[in-house]
């Protein structure tokens, strides 16, 4: 019996040498972070000792090393405390970002290493490695056990090869109903049933695939990632259909620092001031970004060229376009785009249509202080890149509208990147669109100012999606991830009863009010005007205040947020003025608003408001000005719909 004993012990003291726990707490102790090492590396996150990723395994598998993460013993371990402040060249939410975390990172036997942060706001790890020459990483696991009961806004795709414009129409669903026949892509939203917003994305994402999460048994989330796409055939000029890929997700070299995956944790209102995704990228290139210039820019396309009132034939000509940069100029926009249709074919953007001096163009926006940029389709630029861009920093284009890449896999990453990087070798600023999240890049090139990757206004035109119950989404889901290319400010705007989608006519669902409050609310550098300059002409009051509403921010202060339904926030502009936005989804409602956040003294305030009849007549507004003290209370009532906005400027 004694000898019986003696070998439990054993064993048991064995098992313990076998699967060693580790922690990391963020600074304030409020969320922890815990791996253990063994024949699995596990780990989980927790938030006031609630959890919120239960044990889960992670592990990179890359060829003739095996799974980095099966047998996995630490050798060595260091910590880091970090309390920074970091400064965006542009800054979308603030100018200056507090930096503060506890860092562990743990050697493994091996020439591999995980990283792991702990923030107040949430928690990531990455692989590093050490290996010499070039690897094929033929897998990676990344799992989130997430607490039974816990509701996700899923995505819902299906193609197998990851081919997505990456728009969701987002469907808040109880993860363990959530069948395995479909993947989303990230970002995931997801709340526990302890109500506690967590937000699954992605940062620091060079020379590797995106990442896609499936369910698996109870409801588990689990990674998988398109493999390399070494072939494929053009259905068209801007479709594929991948015809080989890869037995790899990446070919990489072998020393390196794989892509930080991100928890996001929070109260709703708390995750619309969370910055993590920016914060764990990469610093930005050493350029010089003193060109760069955020701002808004006057679109075309959603109004179908339609101007009126004119005495020329709108379409892609000179003239026309003529009328754009003076609208721009009017209203102090800083660019106008020309989208697809500018050039002789989607395939030769190096020439524009015959009836479109497009240097003449160019050199009259220069004059009036409006920049050009200029839509293109990925598939000439990823065939003749720097050709192509040598041309339009010679023409002195201002940037590129880039669109239709569609494919997630690590071929099409590099892609962006050398978009990003040969665009601000010649200070050409960047929006890309039919694209996937941001993830990092934003950081490393400010000039890549956008990403659509949302489903966003544009599809007014062809669907009843684009609606306040929508809008209300996109604050908690796509937007985490950064700059969000969603295209706002229709003029003719509809109720729920009357709206109708009309392509050459299109109208916005919600409030007159709501679609200003998109100006604030949703963030982009490079923000577009979706409606036509004769329309806008038509409403100089609305115009107006719009091209107020800056791009960037020094300060954001997020006051109530319920996901799907309503939120307000603050934010403060780089001259001290500060503007307050509520929005709503279709059901109207009564919040407050504390100014507090002003600081002190006496403050003139114009209000952009639901007028009394915006619910039976989308279009009614009232503008009011007064004046208030820092510390008073305002009403703010929005109609179904609806949306109220406040500028306050200092007396």
């Amino acid at each position: 019996m004694r000898k019986l004993i003696l070998v439990a012990l054993g064993l048991a003291a064995a098992a313990g040498l076998l699967a060693r726990d580790y922690y990391v707490f963020s600074p304030d102790g409020s969320v922890r972070v815990k791996v253990s090492d063994g024949s699995s590396l596990m780990w989980s996150v927790s938030k006031n000792d609630v959890s919120v990723v239960d044990s889960s395994a992670i592990s990179l598998e890359i060829k003739g090393r095996g799974v980095l993460g099966r047998d996995a013993f630490v050798s060595d371990l260091s910590r880091v405390y970090r309390n920074d402040t970091l400064k965006p060249t542009v800054p979308t939410k603030f100018a200056q970002v507090r930096d503060r975390y506890n860092e562990l990172t743990l050697t493994m036997d091996g020439g591999w290493s995980l990283v792991l942060r702990a923030y107040d706001n949430g928690a990531a790890y990455r692989f590093v490695t050490a290996f010499n020459g070039d690897v094929e990483v033929l897998g990676e696991t990344s799992e989130w056990r997430l607490p039974a009961g816990t509701k996700a806004y899923w995505a819902g795709e299906k193609n197998p090869d990851y081919i997505t414009h990456a728009e969701a129409f987002f469907k808040e669903r109880v993860l363990d109903e959530v069948g395995s026949d479909t993947y989303s892509y990230l970002p995931l939203s997801v709340k526990t049933p302890d109500g506690l917003r967590a937000v699954i994305t992605e940062t620091d994402l060079f020379d590797y695939p995106n990442m896609m999460l499936r369910t698996g048994d109870r409801g588990a989330l689990k990674a998988e990632f398109p493999h390399v796409i070494d072939a494929y055939e053009m259905r068209n000029d801007r479709d594929v259909t991948v015809t080989k890929l890869a037995g790899c997700i990446a070919r990489t070299p072998g020393s390196r620092a794989y892509p930080w995956r991100v928890l996001c944790i929070g109260t709703d209102r708390e995750i619309l001031e969370n910055t993590l995704p920016w914060q764990l990228a990469s610093p930005e290139v050493p350029f010089d970004w003193s060109w760069l210039r955020p701002g808004k820019i006057s679109w075309e396309w959603w109004s179908g060229i339609n101007v009126f009132g004119v005495d020329f034939k709108a379409g892609v000509n000179t003239e026309t376009y003529k009328y754009f940069i003076d609208f721009a100029a009017k209203y102090g926009l800083e660019y106008i785009l020309l989208d697809e249709g500018w050039s002789a074919s989607t395939s030769n953007i190096l020439e524009a249509q015959p009836d479109l001096k497009l240097q003449e163009l160019i050199d009259y926006g220069k004059e009036k202080g409006v920049g050009v940029v200029l839509w293109t389709l990925w598939t000439p630029m990823k065939a003749d890149l720097e050709h192509i861009l040598d041309q339009y920093a010679l023409w002195g284009v201002a940037g590129v509208k880039v669109d239709f890449m569609q494919m997630q896999d690590q071929n099409m990453v590099n892609f962006y990147e050398d978009v990003a990087r040969e665009c601000a070798r010649r200070h050409l600023l960047v929006d890309f669109h039919g694209a996937y999240k941001p993830a990092g890049l934003q950081r490393r090139y400010p000039n890549a100012m956008t990403f659509e990757g949302v489903h966003g206004m544009e599809h007014d035109k062809d669907s009843a999606d684009i609606s306040p119950d929508h809008d209300m989404v996109l604050p908690f889901t796509r937007m985490v991830a950064g700059p969000m290319d969603y295209t706002p400010g229709a003029v003719n705007n509809a109720t729920k009863d009357d709206y109708k989608p009309l392509w050459y006519h299109p109208v916005s669902q919600g409030t007159r009010s709501h679609q200003v409050a998109l100006f604030v609310v949703y963030e982009s550098p490079l923000t577009m005007l979706c409606d036509s300059p004769s329309k806008y002409y038509q409403a100089p009051e609305y115009t107006e205040y719009l091209s107020k509403i800056p791009t960037v921010w020094v300060e954001t202060v997020a006051q109530e947020a319920a996901a799907g339904e309503y939120l307000l926030l603050s934010r403060k502009t780089a001259d001290g003025r500060w503007y307050s936005a509520g929005l709503t989804n279709w059901t109207g409602r009564e919040l407050t608003l504390d100014t507090s956040f002003l600081g002190e003294g006496e403050w003139t305030v114009r209000i952009h408001r639901d007028g009394p009849n915006a619910d039976t007549w989308a279009e009614d507004y009232k503008i009011e000005t007064f004046t208030i003290d820092a510390g008073d209370e305002l009403a703010v009532k929005m109609a179904c719909g609806g949306g109220w906005v406040a500028e306050f400027t200092k007396k």
